[in-house]
């Protein structure tokens, strides 16, 4: 018995034992397992996972090339080509394919470049990444592209990626066509689109339509051997994706007219702005001085911008929409209209007028001692419009002059004074119109139309840009309305243009009080005594007015408005020479010819145009230090 027990002791130890090395064996199997999971998963982690390795792996046989697509062309409104693109090379590198042995001294010669500028150069691509690329030298010449390419395979981590920049044929309109520049770091958060070292649109219409004009970019994935050759497309091809051109755009710019302004404001400072009245589309566009848009293509932007940047004459400012002047006599018209709308006069209100001796305004010159609103617009008497304001701000119907003033200055604003159109004009300034609030502060609550008279002849706190002026020429033109002053006209694939440029504005002044208005401005041209009679276009009708601004820092601005024909308005416009006396001495003979240069083609006075192109006026500019 005690046998039997022992050995059944025993058996029962064996079995425990037994058991005990099988669950050993168990977590010696778990534990391989475990180990060789996690190879696995570093494996797959470092194969697949991780990016930077498989990038580096991939670049080693692999070149994935960014496909530029062409960027849209620009036309004018006759299909005219304004821009468009030309070929160049960008030098890329992929700092980590790069040898060490390399003979910096011989690709530095190639590449017209000292070995400090490389290291420079090498040392930012490699800061940026080591096997992404990136530019290394931009906008290489076709002529320099061939000579270098022969022999770049020498030289591993090194190759070329085409890319477009713009050309002007015509160089004309440098401010309204805008240029294209390198991305910067603000640009660059701002849209996942773009990538380092790309070009962007930085001003005029490259920069408003930059999304139309750009494009889709492409890509394009090569092999290439260990001595940096292209072997050929990847999968053939079916990584490749291809690059969808911008669109063309057609603007509204009329580019003879444009060139033919540029010429009559050669040697004087100021701007051109002409209108179609009846669609807002912009015809010229000119300010003075300017330049040639070529100067900023290249690698020699930075240089020429700098350059311009520094020109004390200020080449770069667009004085058409950034120019802020205030409007002097042309602003009559803007006072005219609202007298009449409010009720405070009617065409045959008269004004007295002593001229010279009149107070608390004086006019200019003698023209009789009452004149109507169709002679004071001829005559451009100062003491009938400072009254028109005085009896509108004033009128008991609006029960105060604070209401009044208040009245009138909604009423600017809805003739396109003091705020901005908001289309495709990048940069645009408000001008300025003065409120109640302003005069309350500036005069402590106590103030009346004496205070303000200068208001009534366009002086004072009054600004306008000359983009503005020529506007109240179009709603005069057009008997009360305008539309939205823009640069497009279409685009090349029937795109919609935006609605708001498209939108009929209604000033709130009825139709017959702008033609009483109309009527005046013809009289500038056509009357015994019209301050413009000696811009008369000869079988051509035409309304304008003149206007002599005041100008604190030097002579008085010579500014025009006008439209023509009268009958059919085909063109509206605004000219402004800086310190040029007289609007009938500058202005009005410029605008004349630029409004029958656009109606008939061409110009029948050649004397006058002789006279405008050639003359200058002295400008002490002192420079920039």
């Amino acid at each position: 018995m005690r046998i039997e027990k022992s050995l059944f002791s025993v058996g029962k130890s064996m079995r425990y034992s037994n058991r005990n090395l099988i669950n050993r064996q168990y977590v010696i199997i778990g534990i391989f397992a475990v180990v060789g999971l996690v190879y696995l998963f570093k494996l797959f982690s470092l194969q697949v996972l991780d990016e930077d390795l498989k990038k580096s792996a991939d670049n080693n046989v692999l070149r994935y090339v960014t496909q530029y697509p062409a960027r849209g062309k620009v036309f004018d409104r006759n299909g005219k080509l304004l821009v468009y693109n030309e070929a160049v090379y960008d030098l890329m590198v992929v700092p980590g394919q790069v040898s060490k042995s390399i003979d910096t001294a011989e690709f530095c010669r190639l590449l017209n470049i000292t070995q400090d500028s490389y290291v420079e150069r090498f040392t930012k691509a490699k800061d940026y990444s080591r096997i992404k690329a990136s530019v290394f030298v931009s906008q290489i010449s076709k002529e320099d592209y061939a000579h270098i390419g022969e022999i770049l395979y020498r030289y591993p981590g090194f190759y070329f990626q085409i890319r477009t920049i713009r050309h002007y044929p015509q160089a004309i309109a440098a401010h309204t066509l805008g240029d294209i520049g390198p991305i910067d770091k603000k640009q660059l958060d701002a849209d996942p689109y773009y990538k380092r070292d790309d070009y962007v649109g930085q001003s005029g219409i490259e920069k408003f339509y930059e999304k139309e004009l750009r494009g889709k970019k492409g890509l394009k994935v090569v092999m290439v051997d260990v001595h940096n050759r292209e072997k050929g497309s990847y999968l053939n091809g079916a990584l490749d994706s291809l690059p969808v051109p911008g669109k063309d755009i057609y603007l509204g710019l009329d580019a003879e007219l444009q060139a033919y302004g540029e010429q009559l404001m050669n040697g004087k400072i100021g701007s051109i702005v002409a209108i179609e009245p009846k669609t807002g589309q912009i015809l010229a566009f000119v300010t003075s001085p300017t330049y040639d848009p070529n100067l900023l293509v290249g690698r020699v932007r930075g240089k020429n911008y700098l350059d311009l940047l520094n020109d004390p004459s200020t080449p770069l400012l667009n004085r058409a929409i950034s120019g802020t002047y205030p409007p002097g006599s042309t602003f009559k018209m803007v006072n005219g209209m609202i007298a009449l709308q409010s009720g405070s006069i009617v065409p045959a209100t008269q004004f007295h007028c002593n001229g010279p001796s009149s107070s608390p305004i004086k006019c200019t010159h003698h023209h009789g001692s009452s004149p109507d609103l169709a002679n004071a617009i001829e005559n451009s008497c100062n003491p009938y419009f400072y009254e028109a304001f005085k009896t509108t701000i004033n009128n008991p119907k609006f029960g105060g002059i604070k209401k009044g003033f208040d009245y009138w200055c909604q009423m600017t604003y809805k003739l396109g004074l003091g705020h901005t159109f908001d289309t495709d004009i990048p940069y645009e300034r408000p001008g300025n119109i003065p409120t109640v609030e302003y005069y309350d502060r500036m005069y402590r609550g106590s103030w009346n139309s004496v205070t303000i008279r200068s208001l009534g002849i366009g002086q004072g706190e009054i600004l306008v840009t000359p983009l503005q002026l020529a506007n109240i020429a179009v709603v005069v033109a057009n008997e009360g309305y305008y539309y939205p002053p823009h640069l497009i006209r279409a685009f090349g694939d029937s795109t919609a243009i935006p609605e708001r440029m498209t939108t009929r504005m209604e000033t709130g002044i009825e139709a017959r009080h702008c033609k009483v208005i109309k009527a005046g401005m013809q009289s500038v041209f056509e009357g015994s005594h019209g301050t413009a009679r000696g811009s008369k276009i000869p079988g051509i009708t035409a309304g304008g007015k003149t206007g002599t601004a005041q100008n604190p820092h030097g002579d008085n601005h010579s500014i025009f408005i006008a439209f023509a024909p009268v009958e059919d308005p085909k063109i509206a416009l605004s000219i402004i020479i800086e310190n040029g006396g007289y609007g009938s001495t500058w202005a009005a003979p410029i605008a004349s010819l630029m409004m029958e240069k656009y109606i008939r083609g061409y110009t029948e006075r050649p004397n006058v145009e002789e006279r405008m192109m050639k003359g200058t006026i002295n400008y002490s500019i002192k420079k920039k230090k």
